[in-house]
C-alpha cells in the first residue's frame, strides 16, 4: 500500500476501529470523574442540614476542588507525555476514587475543604490529559465529533447521575448507620477505583504500540497524525507561554466553566428552593437540562465538523447560554424559568465541546500537553469562582438571583473574548475529511 496516497475509505475504517476501542472507555471514565465532582450538589440536600453548613461553606468546598486541580494541572500533564496514558490515568483514578470515598467521613468545614482540595489535586491532569491523549489518535479535522463523544460524559453524568444520586440517598438513608449522602460518596466512588485498575491493562499509550491494529493500520494512522502535527503553530511549551492567544482562550473557557458548574452545583438547591422537596423528583428534573445538553452538543459537533467551522459554533452558544440564564431569573414563572435553564445548559455544553476541538489545531507535542493543561488550569478557576459567587449571593441576599445574573454576564463576556481570540490567531485551513462518520461506514 502506498501511504502517500492513503485510501480515504481505508482511513475511515482504521478510525472506526480506534473509536470503538478508545472512546467508550474514556467516556465511562470521564462520566465518573464528572459525577464525583458534582455529586456534592445532591449530597448538599441532606448533609447541609445534618452538619449545619451554610451556603458560603458549601460554595467554598465546591470551589476549592478547582484550586487543587489548577495547582497540579500543568506539571501533571507535562509528566503525562513522558510516562503515558496507562500509568497516568490509573494513578489519577485510583487516588481520586479513594479520596471521594473518604468524603463520607466529613464532620467539619475544615475536613470538607481538605478532602475537596485533595480531590482536585489527585484528579489534576485527567481531562486535559485525555484531550492530549486523543491528539495521538485523531487528526484535528475530526476532533469536534471525537470531543462530542467523550464530553457527553458531562451531560450524561447529570442526566443519569442525578436520579441515581437521589435514589441512593433515599434508599440507603440510615442504612448501616450511615446517612444517604454518605452512601452516595461511597457507592459512586467504587467504580472509579475499579476503572483505574482496568485502565492500566486496557489503554495503549500510542498508535505504534497498539497490538489491536495491523502494521499497515499503525503506519497509516501515524502518518495521518504526523501530517496534521507538522502543520500546527506550536510544538514547544515555551512558545505557548508567550502566546497571548492561549490566555484569551483560557479566559473564554473560564466563562463557560462558570456556567457549567453553576448549574452542576446549584440546580438541585434551586429546585428545592422553588418548593420541590421530594429527592427523586429533584433528581429527575435535574436530568432534563443535561439531556438537552447531550442532544445539542452532538448536533453542534456534527455541524462544526461538517462545515469545518469552529468560531461561530463556539461563540454563539456561549452568548446564548448567558442570555438564557438571564431569562431564567426574570421570567417569574417556574415552567418558563426551567425551560430557559434547559436551553442555557444545552448551549453551555455545546460551547464546551466545540471549544476543545480548537487547541489541537495549533498545538502538538509538549506544547499540546502543556498548552491544553494551561488553558484548562486557568479556565477551571471558573469552577472555584462560580460556586463561591452563588454561595455568597445566597448567604448575603437569601436569593440566588444576583448569583445567576453574575454568571450570565460572565458567559456573555466570554463569547466576546472568544471572538477576539479568533482575531488574534486566524484559523488554519483544516485538512479535508471524508464524509464517513466515526462510528459507521458509509
Amino acid at each position: 500500500m502506498d501511504l502517500n496516497k492513503a485510501d480515504p475509505k481505508r482511513l475511515d475504517t482504521v478510525y472506526k476501529k480506534v473509536t470503538w476501542r478508545l472512546l467508550p472507555f474514556l467516556l465511562l471514565c470521564y462520566f465518573f470523574a464528572y459525577l464525583d465532582r458534582i455529586n456534592i450538589g445532591f449530597a448538599k440536600l441532606q448533609m447541609q442540614q445534618e452538619l449545619g453548613f451554610n451556603d458560603a461553606i458549601y460554595g467554598m468546598a465546591a470551589g476549592i476542588f478547582f484550586l487543587g486541580y489548577v495547582l497540579f494541572e500543568v506539571p501533571t500533564n507535562l509528566y503525562f507525555e513522558k510516562i503515558g496514558a496507562r500509568k497516568t490515568i490509573t494513578r489519577i483514578m485510583i487516588l481520586w476514587g479513594l479520596t471521594s470515598m473518604s468524603m463520607l467521613f466529613v464532620t467539619t468545614p475544615q475536613m470538607f475543604y481538605v478532602l475537596r482540595f485533595l480531590l482536585g489535586v489527585f484528579e489534576a491532569g485527567f481531562a486535559p490529559g485525555m484531550i492530549f491523549y486523543l491528539t495521538y489518535w485523531y487528526s484535528g479535522a475530526r476532533m469536534a465529533r471525537v470531543m462530542a463523544i467523550v464530553m457527553l460524559a458531562g451531560p450524561l453524568a447529570g442526566m443519569l447521575g442525578a436520579p441515581l444520586s437521589t435514589q441512593i440517598m433515599g434508599a440507603f438513608h440510615e442504612s448501616q448507620g450511615l446517612s444517604g449522602w454518605q452512601w452516595l460518596f461511597l457507592l459512586e466512588a467504587i467504580p472509579t477505583v475499579m476503572l483505574g485498575i482496568v485502565a492500566y491493562f486496557y489503554l495503549t499509550d500510542h498508535p505504534s504500540q497498539a497490538k489491536w491494529l495491523s502494521q499497515e493500520e499503525k503506519a497509516l494512522l501515524v502518518r495521518e497524525i504526523s501530517q496534521h502535527q507538522a502543520a500546527t503553530s506550536h510544538n514547544n511549551f515555551k512558545a505557548v507561554l508567550k502566546d497571548p492567544w492561549i490566555y484569551f482562550m483560557a479566559l473564554a473557557y473560564f466563562s463557560i466553566i462558570c456556567g457549567i458548574y453553576a448549574i452542576g452545583f446549584w440546580l438541585p438547591s434551586l429546585l428545592k428552593s422553588a418548593g420541590i422537596q421530594n429527592l427523586q423528583m429533584i433528581g429527575w428534573l435535574v436530568a432534563i437540562p443535561y439531556l438537552c445538553g447531550a442532544i445539542f452538543m452532538t448536533i453542534f459537533a456534527c455541524s462544526s465538523d461538517k462545515w469545518q467551522e469552529r468560531k461561530w459554533h463556539s461563540v454563539v452558544p456561549t452568548v446564548l447560554a448567558g442570555i438564557s440564564l438571564i431569562l431564567s431569573v426574570i421570567s417569574g414563572n417556574f415552567i418558563l424559568s426551567f425551560i430557559a435553564i434547559c436551553t442555557a445548559t444545552a448551549f453551555m455544553f455545546s460551547a464546551y465541546t466545540i471549544f476543545w476541538s480548537i487547541p489541537s489545531k495549533y498545538l502538538t507535542g509538549t506544547a499540546a500537553a502543556g498548552g491544553i493543561a494551561l488553558i484548562n488550569s486557568i479556565g477551571l478557576l471558573g469552577g472555584f469562582v462560580s460556586p463561591n459567587i452563588m454561595g455568597l449571593a445566597q448567604t448575603m441576599t437569601q436569593s440566588l438571583l444576583a448569583g445567576w445574573i453574575a454568571i450570565a454576564l460572565i458567559m456573555i463576556l466570554g463569547g466576546l473574548i472568544l471572538i477576539y481570540a479568533f482575531r488574534l490567531k486566524k484559523e488554519r485551513e483544516p485538512e479535508a475529511i471524508t464524509s464517513a462518520s466515526l462510528l459507521t461506514d458509509k
